[in-house]
C-alpha cells in the first residue's frame, strides 16, 4: 500500500479512501458553485421586490418576511439554519 500525492493532499492513509474523497470533493465544489449560482438569483430577485416596494412607497425591508424565512431555515436545518438565514438575508439586503 503505497499512498499517493493524492493521499497526502486528502490527508487518507490508502489509495482507495484518497479516491473516495478526491470525487466526493469534486462533488461539494460542483455542488458549491450551483448554491453560489442560486444565491446570486435571489439576490437578484430580492431586489426586484426590494425596488417595487420602495417604488410603491414601502419600506425596503419586510420584516415579518424575514421572520418568516428565518423560520424556515431554522426548522430545516436547526439552529445553524438560522445563522444561515441571516447571513442569505444580509446578502440579500441593499442592493438595489
Amino acid at each position: 500500500m503505497t499512498v499517493t500525492a493524492t493521499g497526502a493532499d486528502t490527508g487518507a492513509r490508502t489509495d482507495e479512501a484518497a479516491s473516495v474523497i478526491t470525487g466526493a470533493r469534486e462533488r461539494i465544489d460542483a455542488l458549491d458553485d450551483r448554491i453560489i449560482g442560486l444565491i446570486q438569483e435571489r439576490m437578484a430577485v430580492s431586489a426586484v421586490i426590494q425596488q417595487a416596494r420602495i417604488s410603491s412607497g414601502g419600506r425596503r425591508v419586510n420584516l415579518s418576511r424575514e421572520m418568516e424565512v428565518l423560520g424556515h431555515f431554522r426548522d430545516a436545518l436547526g439552529k445553524p439554519g438560522t445563522a444561515l438565514a441571516m447571513t442569505l438575508l444580509e446578502l440579500c439586503r441593499g442592493r438595489i
